[in-house]
């Protein structure tokens, strides 16, 4: 079958969007492996679905599928691209819309700046929510937060756990740049502690406003931006007290602003770019 795609990027994680709007989405998991493949397909971290909304009082609905195929519940990135997506589509004329997703509605805005703003909703720190599996794992605080040990790669991790509408554990690391992010990345994302599988972002602090980031994604690995990692991260350190209400982090493919006033149905704003690369179409097997 051939498939219309526009790829595009927020802060360089990267995304093949389908308008699904008119028909119905029907792609089989060894499909979305072909098309998120960077050699035989497209190439993405993330392959977004835009249909109808199920309920009158929104405006979209918004699916995320990983490089592996599965199904996902949120991605902060995304919907940035999303939210321009649509509107330079002509599919909405507005510059603030209603989305339904796996976890609830999302609001995001396009900016006067050309960036693009989401309400991302409220975090979720209780491990059920995540889910974590507390059993046998040792825990300790650190401001109002609290750290849990996963052992994983051979190391003790004390990890905060976030569910942004998908699930987080975030360690504070002195050095980004050195951290074990490609080991210790997917062995706690496997671990049986997490029983759904885990984002695991390693964070530096740099200042109160200013923080680096680094995110190994489920079902994708390290990608060059995590818009839900930078949220988690971001609570997660003002949590511990090491960031005023408003930080921005810096990831590979650029900067994010994170901003949440540390109440618990307090919504967090995540604001950054969204960029079209191109357009185009291609033939998909069937498989």
């Amino acid at each position: 079958m051939k498939l219309k795609f526009t790829k595009m990027h927020g802060a360089g994680n990267d995304f093949i969007v389908i308008d699904s709007t008119k028909e119905t989405f029907s792609m089989t998991p060894e499909q979305l492996r072909f098309i998120a493949d960077r050699h035989f397909g497209i190439g993405a971290d993330q392959i977004l679905i835009v249909e109808a909304p199920r309920s009158p009082e929104n405006d979209f609905r918004y699916r995320i599928f990983n490089q592996d195929g599965g199904e996902v519940e949120m991605c902060g990135n995304g919907a940035r691209c999303f939210a321009r997506f649509v509107h330079d589509l002509g599919l909405t004329a507005k510059k603030r819309i209603r989305v339904e997703t796996m976890k609830g509605v999302i609001q995001p805005e396009l900016q006067d700046d050309g960036r693009v703003k989401v309400d991302m909703g409220a975090p979720r720190f209780r491990p059920e929510e995540i889910p974590l599996a507390t059993e046998g794992l040792s825990h300790l605080s650190r401001g109002v937060d609290t750290l849990w040990e996963v052992k994983a790669a051979g190391y003790n991790n004390w990890v905060s756990v976030v569910s942004m509408g998908n699930p987080h554990a975030v360690m504070v690391v002195g050095d980004v740049d050195t951290a074990p992010v490609g080991t210790v990345g997917p062995a706690i994302e496997h671990s049986p502690a997490f029983p759904e599988r885990v984002n695991v972002g390693f964070l530096q602090p740099v200042s109160r406003t200013e923080g680096r980031l680094r995110v190994w994604e489920r079902g994708a690995g390290e990608t060059l931006a995590c818009g839900t990692g930078a949220c988690a991260a971001a609570v997660a350190g003002m949590r511990r007290g090491l960031f005023d209400p408003a930080v921005e982090l810096s990831m590979h493919g650029g900067r994010l602003r994170i901003e949440w006033d540390g109440t618990e149905t307090g919504s967090v704003f995540l604001i950054g770019p969204a960029a079209t690369v191109f357009t185009g179409e291609i033939e998909v097997p069937e498989i």
